[in-house]
């Protein structure tokens, strides 16, 4: 099985893309890296990361976050995480990257945010 597993759905023009596992050094955040940059190549801007099933981040994977929303962010578009779990939380605590990521516990508010 794979680190990290994604699962791509759409509500609207907002790509929901449904993770589970962990975005760690390697597979995991290559994985993140190759689904964002995929939606990047088609055209789809507005990005929605549900982070209910992943247990674990590490350095790499929030780099891989960063890389990502800066990418997506220079190209006119939107990432937002949501569900984030407490640990995950904690993580953008310490490296106060929290008020870089608009974060949501609800999906339809986090899918009317976008503009």
């Amino acid at each position: 099985m794979a680190e990290l597993e994604v699962k791509e759905r759409q509500a609207g023009d907002v790509t929901i893309l449904d993770m589970t596992g962990a975005v760690r050094m390697g597979e995991g955040a290559i994985s993140l890296r190759n689904s964002i940059r995929g939606l990047g190549d088609q055209g789809k801007k507005k990005i929605l990361l549900n982070l209910s099933g992943v247990k674990n981040v590490d350095s790499s994977g929030i780099g891989e976050l960063i890389a990502n929303y800066t990418t997506i962010s220079r190209d006119g578009g939107q990432l937002k995480l949501l569900n984030r779990t407490d640990k995950i939380r904690d993580l953008l605590v310490i490296t106060k990257l929290l008020t870089v990521f608009d974060s949501y516990d609800n999906e339809s508010e986090a899918l009317n945010s976008f503009k």
